[in-house]
């Protein structure tokens, strides 16, 4: 199974829907030939050079992290049943409140409402909270994924990238948010189509 990436004091814990075949393959993050998830968080200003996926150990010094809602892999996100999804989202709590982001970045919007029950939900700043901390729903970097362009992926990552920014460092097994977030919703220029493709 393709582990979590955590650190200490993290700015941004991404997390995608589930591995790839070929990111549990080779061990690796977002690993599938065309996935636009490393290019994209170097355009967004995420990292200050192209990393590769086999270097996504480096990216906690970097202030990021990577996990999944589901464990398994697939060729599809759409072969994930129901079951797997809310269970991951229990399991994703508790490592946000363990870990403490400063922001919760899902990629994928059909899985994040599935998962969450929230069916309603839309792009960029959600007013429910994950494990207490904010959440920031994102396009799914996926090669499969043709309704955006390396310029729209690189504008919606940097618009998290400079919320994250402004949130204050959060305290580890802090207390949860309750109730909505102020600014919660979807940002102009943030609003997108779904994807129900896996994180790569």
């Amino acid at each position: 199974m393709l582990g979590p990436i955590l650190g200490p004091s993290l700015r941004v814990l991404f997390v995608g829907i589930n591995p790839s075949l070929r990111s549990a393959e080779v061990g690796h993050h977002f690993a599938r030939p065309g996935n636009r998830f490393w290019p994209t968080l170097f355009a967004a200003g995420f990292t200050p050079r192209l990393l590769r996926p086999d270097e996504d150990a480096e990216l906690p010094s970097y202030g990021i992290g990577v996990t999944n809602i589901a464990g398994r892999p697939t060729r599809a996100a759409a072969e994930l049943s129901r079951a797997e999804l809310l269970a991951g989202a229990v399991e994703l709590d508790a490592v946000v409140r363990a870990h403490a982001p400063r922001l919760v970045a899902v990629v994928g919007l059909t899985a994040y409402r599935t998962a969450f029950h929230r069916p309603k939900a839309g792009w960029g700043l959600q007013p429910e909270a994950i494990g207490g901390r904010p959440v920031w729903v994102l396009p799914n970097p996926s090669g499969l994924n043709a309704h955006y362009k390396p310029a729209d992926f690189a504008r919606l990552y940097g618009e998290a990238r400079e919320y994250a920014d402004t949130l204050a460092p959060a305290a580890v097994q802090a207390g949860t948010v309750s109730g909505p977030i102020s600014g919660a919703g979807s940002p102009p220029g943030s609003r997108a189509p779904g994807s129900s493709r896996n994180g790569g």
